[in-house]
């Protein structure tokens, strides 16, 4: 019972990794292109932060109670947002340190450019 409890959960866990929205821009902002936009996004965390504010006032005016759901939601989302922007801004610069040594190291084994020597050519066969 419990191996089809935790097969249950796990497609569950990927069916939402695959399909909802804030799921989809977090592990877009860990791929190489999106890394520079990990902290831009994390202005999304506001945004969600400013919903479940006006979503708890609404609760608390007398809205039904269910929509506390929503500001759990919109709270976990802001957690996220605001999580992956400092962690994306580290791995950007731990890869762009690694590419600057990458190239570093290409340009110190090239070997060094022969000398072309003009007098050769310019006085001809003989």
């Amino acid at each position: 019972m419990f191996q089809v409890l935790i097969a249950f959960v796990s497609r569950i866990y990927a069916y939402f990794q695959r399909s909802m929205p804030t799921n989809i821009l977090v592990r877009a902002t860990h791929t190489r292109r999106g890394l520079k936009w990990g902290v831009p996004a994390m202005l999304l965390a506001v945004v969600y932060i400013v919903i479940a504010a006006a979503l708890a006032q609404w609760v608390a005016d007398g809205a039904p109670g269910w929509i506390n759901l929503l500001v759990l939601l919109c709270l976990w989302n802001a957690l996220k947002f605001a999580v992956n922007g400092p962690a994306t801004a580290v791995r950007l610069t731990r890869v762009r340190a690694r590419e600057r040594r990458y190239r570093d190291d290409i340009r110190a084994a090239r070997p060094p450019e022969t000398p072309v020597d003009d007098r050769a050519g310019a006085a001809g066969p003989r």
